[in-house]
């Protein structure tokens, strides 16, 4: 009998659609290059050092130079001229050149009767495992074949990633697209910045491509919030004309209260939330620099040392006053929301997706600062205490008859936790709180229906550090995730799902039976690794369970019960534990080594990275084993689910299970 619940909330699986795309690409546009690691060659070999200078001292060939000129030439074996027009080099020079790789090893030649002397590679290998970098500038699209970890760290930057093909080694390509929003959120101070962090990832420069960055760039800084002299608030626009033909002509009545000039009027603050949304969606994203309330002050002391980049975060929301903190889990995200918490001086409303990170928040403000435990309260369903620190979760706040949370203290700064759940009824609640230090926090900001973008216009701009700078500096472990694509365990569980609707084709896939062995050599493999096992569906929770030994959390064990199951994985009592969807997000348990996902929310990106984000701790090598059936939906879900990783400079292997 098949359990149709799904675990967690209850709520059914998101059947997401085919997100995958096409590069749709050309010829007509592209500008290409090979490219070893994230920069131009810089004369080192792939064989293991510089080729011997040429006799007639032109500067040496490398290898990376001739598998250059071998793309560029669109041909397997190349002549000494050919080479000599791709790397500017002279007849003589270039054969001298390529005498010495010969020499090396790296090339190998043969003397054709009726044509010249042609070389080729000696491993045709290298060549097609380098990575290759695209560029088509007028549909501001990047193809890269086997980038590297330094190149997607780079692109995520300014460039949104589209779709992943390949499972094969050596076949693995991404496409990136840059979108305005894209440029409108870079994480740039100004424009040559962000200028030359393109030039470090593209192959070359495009005057066109370069044209709509400086445009894009403009308008995100053409409409700016102040606050008068006298105290309210006016909105200024660059230029006449976009105040008359935008700003006056888009907003609704009301919202502007009166003209002072032909470039400020005075807003309606009750309406700043209405007003950057909407300029926004007119492609224009509003600069606040308004002097926020403070609140009623609230003198706190923290006894953490940060982090470098916690304090950068943290003096960058200050100069803002507003943004989303935006980091991979495990990076400290809540310590730099408790330094904002200090930085601002004043009563502090924190809003969680739930009862059990309401608990954790004031622990960990308990434990980081000097605040007592009358000044820090919690209020939800279990209880309503507010203070002048008060944790509410999500649900409790979006209730009518609990808006008078909102209006019970001067709140000098409102922190939204798991932000991504913000654009909600009670996000459209809390937005009209404008006026207030505005801080949000994720690992993940993105949502399926693509409307993030209000996140950042209501909240704040995206503050964050490179995941893969925060990888290489040790203070976040990268987890090494595999894809594995599972068989049918037998005709019967595979003939059920080709006679399934498509909705139901993929609840049957996710919950292919083989997964549970699947699931059993995965964890007797790896024995000795504290290991989180995820699922979607009630029935396969109960059978990993059954067949493991081990206890299944979902959102019917009862709330005593989960609280002393996950406080004994903390301490390290239970090695392993069967979870659905209510641990993705918003429970800490740390120091995971081990995660399997063995049934997953359609193509969510956030889930994907919440779930392998549960090994992102800074020691210990983790892993994370994501399980599709193979020739399924499922497979397209997968690597959907990772996308968002391998852009943040995760890298994500595939394999094919017999």
């Amino acid at each position: 009998m098949t359990d149709s619940g799904d675990a967690g909330t209850g709520e059914g699986s998101a059947d997401a659609g085919d997100a995958s795309a096409g590069t749709g690409v050309g010829a007509d546009d592209a500008e290409s290059t090979p490219r070893e690691g994230a920069g131009e060659s810089d004369g080192e070999t792939d064989g293991g050092g510089e080729s011997e200078r040429p006799s007639g001292g032109a500067p040496a060939l490398t290898v990376d130079e001739f598998y250059d000129a071998v793309e560029a030439e669109e041909r397997p074996v190349l002549t000494a001229s050919q080479v000599a027009r791709r790397t500017g080099r002279s007849q003589a020079e270039a054969v001298d050149a390529l005498d010495a790789l010969t020499a090396a090893g790296d090339v190998e030649r043969v003397d054709v009767e009726t044509d010249p002397v042609v070389f080729y590679p000696s491993s045709w290998g290298d060549l097609a495992a380098r990575e290759r970098v695209v560029f088509f500038p007028e549909r501001r699209q990047v193809v890269v074949d086997q980038p590297t970890q330094f190149t997607r760290a780079r692109l995520s930057e300014f460039a949104h990633l589209v779709d992943s093909t390949g499972t094969d080694p050596g076949t693995r390509g991404y496409l990136y697209e840059v979108r305005q929003e894209d440029i409108w959120g870079a994480p740039f101070d100004d424009l040559s910045d962000l200028l030359a962090r393109t030039h470090s990832v593209l192959p070359r420069r495009s005057p066109h491509f370069e044209g709509w960055v400086e445009d894009q760039w403009k308008r995100a800084n053409q409409f700016t919030l102040r606050t008068h002299e006298d105290g309210y608030v006016v909105l200024e626009a660059d230029r006449e004309e976009l105040m008359g033909n935008v700003a006056r002509q888009k907003l609704e009545p009301g919202q502007l209260r009166a003209d002072l000039s032909d470039t400020t009027s005075w807003v309606n603050e009750e309406e700043l939330g209405a007003i950057k949304r909407t300029l926004y969606e007119a492609g224009y994203p509003v600069r606040d620099e308004r002097d926020l309330d403070s609140g009623d002050p609230l003198d706190v002391t923290m006894n953490v040392e940060l982090r470098a980049y916690q304090r950068d975060w943290r003096d960058r929301f200050m100069e803002r006053q507003a943004g989303v903190f935006v980091g991979p889990p495990g990076s400290g995200k809540t310590i730099a929301a408790i330094s904002v918490l200090e930085a601002v001086g004043g009563e502090t409303l924190v809003l969680v997706p739930s009862r059990e990170l309401a608990a954790q928040w004031r622990s960990e403000l308990l434990d980081r600062t000097d605040l007592s435990e009358a000044q820090v309260g919690e209020y939800h369903g279990g209880e309503k205490n507010v203070r002048p620190v008060t944790v509410a979760t999500y649900q409790t706040a979006g209730m009518d008859r609990h808006r008078s949370l909102f209006d019970s203290r001067e709140w000098g700064l409102i922190v939204y936790d798991e932000v991504q759940h913000i654009p909600s009824d009670v996000f459209r609640r809390s937005a009209d709180l404008q006026t207030r230090h505005r801080l949000g926090l994720s690992a993940t900001p993105v949502r399926e229906d693509d409307r993030e973008e209000e996140i950042f216009t209501l909240v704040g701009p995206p503050i964050g550090t490179d995941w893969g700078a925060l990888f290489d500096a040790g203070f976040v472990q990268e987890p090494e995730v595999e894809i594995r694509y599972v068989p049918w365990r037998d005709d019967e569980a595979q003939n059920e799902w080709a006679s399934a609707d498509r909705r139901e084709k993929h609840r049957v896939a996710a919950r292919n039976p083989a997964k549970v062995g699947e699931v059993r050599r995965l964890r007797e493999r790896h024995a000795d690794e504290k290991a989180l096992i995820f699922v979607d569906y009630l029935d396969q929770g109960r059978e990993i369970e059954a067949a493991l030994g081990v206890p299944f959390v979902s959102g019917e064990t009862r709330h005593h019960v989960r609280q002393r199951l996950f406080e004994e994985f903390r301490q390290g009592e239970r090695r392993t534990l069967v979870v659905s969807r209510i641990a993705d997000e918003g429970i800490d348990l740390p120091n995971a080594e081990l995660a399997i996902v063995a049934s997953g929310l359609g193509g969510s990106r956030r889930q994907g990275a919440q779930r392998a984000g549960r090994t992102m701790r800074p020691a210990g090598s983790a892993l994370v084993y994501v399980l599709a059936t193979r020739g399924t939906s499922e497979e397209d879900f997968a690597q959907r689910q990772m996308n968002h990783l391998a852009e943040k400079g995760v890298r994500v292997r595939e394999r094919t299970m017999e």
